[in-house]
């Protein structure tokens, strides 16, 4: 199935919405197929793929998003970890199954729709609940919103792609409550996270219990000018399980190469997170950041008491290159009440001005750090027992705050040494 065929001009100035949405209709209906996009310029406004069916973009073929808030129809849809009212994507698919967008094409989100208003503005690519989606090949460009969300899907490989945009909120890839999900051979440069993994935040998130489980970021090229690389949080309180990172290149961060991020109140679990054969070539605040304690937005309705301080556990970081970092790991900000359980650094070579400091753990393990810091000590701990510790030197913590209303308050304590 043609777009032209189906009325799209292709000049850049008619909208050809109707003609896009009658191709993907007819191909459906006839039990799926492709929909061809050839060279040309496209001017559409939200369009709805549905089950069965592949967005073929041929070399040359330039999709750009109508610049009329109108043409995005309002929907349901997650935003920063709730659901809200909210544009619906450039492209958007919603309980279709065996769905792909694929070839040389270029998807643009309209530059003048971006930013934190609400409704919630339009994302480029958006599918929810769906199951077996593939995205591979194309590129896109966006600015002030998040370019790829799938939401509470299933089986989704992201490939092969090429990902830019610019300033602050826009995200390359955001996972939000997705099982199964790959995401390999990327070229990701962004304005914020270049992949950000989410689950939802507070007690409405916490009760429908949508993980985002078994995820592997593979031979990606990550490149970010004002937060991280990879975010794994603030919104967690549907858990964060099974995350495999490796062979990843991180060309720049304004922050961490990898924050792994959340807040008292949000609860769930972050567990079993591992990073392998990284090289970060430039990571202004450092390598990795773990904070469970004050990231993101403080919830309006949190997980009370001890159930909503998150909990984590099984983390390893192996065989990273390190070139112009700060801190190679800051993880100061955990519980006390739920420490940590399970932290590996191994195999770490390279340069950082600071080195590790760790805070509230066991079970940890550190080996082979090949880094001298310029300033300060090599590893700084409270609270932590594991192996690798002995020339450890002893911190302690800031106080934390308390959550509000959801009861529980984590301070540090008020005595000095380890444990």
């Amino acid at each position: 199935m043609d777009v032209r065929k189906c009325g799209a001009l292709a000049d850049g100035k008619s909208k050809d919405t109707v003609a896009f949405q009658k191709a993907m209709d007819d191909c459906a209906a006839k039990s799926g197929g492709e929909v061809i996009v050839p060279a040309g310029n496209y001017l559409v406004g939200s369009i709805e793929l549905k089950s069965n069916t592949t967005l073929l973009l041929e070399e040359g073929a330039n999709i750009t998003g109508s610049p009329d808030l109108a043409d995005y129809p309002i929907i349901k849809s997650r935003w920063e970890g709730v659901w809200v009212d909210a544009h619906r994507g450039l492209i958007f698919a919603d309980h279709a199954d065996h769905i792909a967008i694929t070839g040389a094409g270029h998807i643009i989100g309209s530059s003048k729709l971006g930013g934190r208003e609400m409704p919630r503005r339009p994302v480029v690519i958006e599918t929810i609940h769906c199951d077996h989606v593939l995205l591979d090949g194309f590129s896109t460009q966006q600015a002030r919103m998040w370019t790829i969300h799938p939401i509470c899907c299933e089986n989704v490989v992201a490939t092969h792609l090429t990902i830019r945009s610019k300033t602050g909120n826009g995200d390359g890839i955001d996972i939000d409550s997705c099982r199964h999900v790959q995401v390999e051979n990327c070229d990701i440069d962004t304005g914020d996270d270049c992949v950000a993994l989410k689950s939802g935040r507070g007690l409405e998130a916490y009760n429908e219990a949508l993980p985002t489980e078994d995820v592997h970021i593979s031979r990606c090229t990550l490149g970010d000018s004002i937060f991280a690389n990879i975010g794994i949080g603030s919104e967690t309180s549907g858990g964060i399980h099974h995350v495999r990172i490796d062979h990843c290149t991180f060309t720049h961060a304004k922050t961490f190469s990898i924050y792994i991020k959340s807040h008292l109140g949000r609860g769930a679990s972050i567990d079993d997170i591992s990073a392998s054969d990284l090289v970060v070539q430039s990571a202004t605040g450092g390598f990795l950041r773990i904070n469970l304690l004050t990231s993101g937005r403080t919830d309006s309705d949190p997980v009370p008491g001890l159930a909503g301080v998150p909990s984590a556990k099984n983390y390893r970081f192996t065989n990273i290159k390190l070139a112009d970092c700060g801190s190679l790991v800051d993880a100061s900000s955990t519980s006390a009440a739920k420490p940590l359980d399970g932290l590996t650094i191994e195999n770490v070579t390279g340069s950082c001005r600071k080195g590790i400091i760790l805070a509230n753990m066991i079970n940890v393990s550190v080996a082979g750090i090949e880094v001298t810091p310029s300033k300060g000590p090599l590893v700084s701990i409270w609270h932590v027992t594991g192996t690798g510790l002995t020339n450890a030197a002893m911190f302690i913590p800031a106080t934390r705050p308390s959550t509000g209303k959801s009861g529980y308050s984590d301070q540090a304590p008020t005595r000095s040494g380890t444990e």
